[in-house]
């Protein structure tokens, strides 16, 4: 499991619409909770912890398929991406990505629970939620300046009908002229996507029943809301949340989650194996010493237990003990893939580059779309220090970055493999496109200045780092 920063920037707003900008924060994504404050509250600017983990991908992969077919959403146009957050939540930003809290699979018991996240999140996609929220914040901008306008005529007129003091020595009669309108049209908003979160919830329900599974995880999840929100939201005024209260929502979804054939149906044992196998692998690289040993104490002898155990103890910097430990995995399941990648990530982070290479190699064979295993095993050729390694890495990790043009370690790695080859200018673009993708768009020119003088121009190089010398960031006004 791998984890990298990137940062979601925005265009400094106008004064007119910061003051909205202000009144709507959190009406910049749509997902099943970001409710746990009032909206005005809410972070619109989030900076993203973003994880790669080959074997957790390819089980949100698995989860959402059906879904995907039911709700009639394209699987090859959508990223599920997991965010390095212990909060349960998840959220659908920016076009068809679904963003999903490492939290929200860590406190989800059953596959159900996580699926039935996945189906609402589904819903927004295939509701096309997030362009008519657009649309809908478009149109609050134009009435948020005629209010303005019409709030500051309503100001000259007072202003000319008597002395300034008469309307409050701090203004107050004239400011609460301006911002009346901008008041009703933040609440009007925070309306419309109650109205979409329902719209989800139901839609969520719909799909399960569609592909025969329960809706009893959705459930599940909503009355984990209620029960952790029922102090924080008994003093918040319910027309000021930009998602229903979750006494409302399981009111409104119990009736149709309890009619469907499908209520009852239970997840397969193997693919509850496999999630408590994720669960534990997260607890391990996430929780502390203490927490792994209270969740999976040392008489735990399953596989989850035994898997959660080896990393925290690697991560304790016992790595002679951890080795044994997943060797002792390694043994009783010699054709899984993430026990290789364990083994072969632990001897790679502990200076054993040369060592680790048949293992992340066997389980690159053993997975072979798993796209973070081959960009561990490009990292592994790069830290192994010979000229020919250098040349397998730069040739997997190529290949990564164009399946997934957005993986910034994939671009780092790439940059070091080039560098080890002598290649500067090549090695300088790709730490351009790492760069950039991380957020860092001044040291990305730098990087991407210095690359395009030495490519031919017209060239793709010299292309590539044209792109990154006069990227804009895109306009919301």
């Amino acid at each position: 499991m791998t984890e990298s920063a990137t940062r979601i920037s925005r265009k400094p707003a106008t004064p007119v619409r910061s003051v909205l900008t202000r009144a709507l924060a959190g009406l910049v994504s749509l997902g099943i909770l970001t409710q746990g404050l009032p909206a005005a509250a809410q972070s619109a600017e989030p900076k993203l912890s973003i994880i790669r983990d080959a074997e957790i991908e390819q089980l949100l992969r698995e989860y959402t398929q059906p879904i995907f077919r039911a709700a009639g959403i394209n699987a090859s146009a959508t990223k599920i991406i997991l965010v390095g957050d212990r909060s349960f939540n998840a959220f659908v930003a920016n076009g068809q990505k679904i963003f999903i809290n490492v939290g929200a699979i860590m406190d989800a018991k059953t596959p159900n629970e996580l699926i039935g996240v996945l189906a609402h999140e589904s819903g927004h996609i295939a509701g096309g939620h997030l362009a008519r929220q657009r649309q809908e914040l478009a149109r609050a901008q134009i009435l948020a300046v005629a209010g303005m306008l019409m709030g500051a005529g309503a100001v000259v007129a007072q202003a000319r009908s008597g002395p300034y003091g008469k309307v409050g020595s701090d203004g107050a009669g004239m400011m609460g002229a301006m911002l009346g309108p901008q008041e009703l049209i933040r609440r009007s908003l925070l309306a419309y996507q109650r109205g979409e979160e329902q719209a989800a919830d139901r839609a969520a329900v719909n799909y399960l029943t569609a592909t025969g599974q329960s809706s009893r995880g959705l459930l599940a999840t909503m009355e984990r809301f209620q029960n952790d929100s029922l102090f924080k939201t008994s003093q918040i005024d319910p027309y000021l949340m930009s998602h229903p209260l979750p006494s409302e929502r399981i009111s409104n979804l119990e009736s149709a989650a309890k009619a469907s054939p499908a209520f009852n149906a239970k997840d397969p044992p193997a693919l509850q194996a496999r999630h408590d196998l994720a669960r534990a692998k997260l607890f391990g690289f996430t929780g502390g010493a203490a927490e792994v040993g209270r969740r999976y104490p040392a008489a735990d002898n399953s596989t989850p237990a035994r898997y959660a155990r080896a990393i925290a103890t690697y991560r304790q910097g016992r790595l002679e003990q951890a080795l044994t430990l997943i060797d002792g995995l390694i043994a009783a399941e010699p054709a899984n893939p993430y026990f290789q990648e364990l083994k072969g990530q632990t001897l790679m982070e502990s200076g054993r580059a040369a060592q680790s290479l048949p293992y992340l190699r066997r389980a690159a064979a053993l997975a072979p779309g798993a796209l973070p295993i081959r960009v561990l095993l490009g990292h592994a050729l790069v830290g192994a220090g010979n000229p020919a390694d250098a040349k397998e890495a730069t040739t997997i990790l190529t290949q990564a970055v164009q399946r997934d043009d957005d993986y910034a370690e994939a671009w780092q790695f790439l940059a070091m493999a080039y560098e080890r080859r002598g290649d500067t200018p090549n090695s300088q673009l790709a730490a351009a496109q790492a760069l950039f993708l991380q957020g860092n768009t001044v040291a990305a020119r730098t990087q991407a200045d210095r690359a395009q003088k030495q490519f031919k121009p017209g060239s793709p190089g010299w292309l590539k780092a044209d792109d990154i010398l006069n990227y804009r960031p895109p306009k919301f006004d």
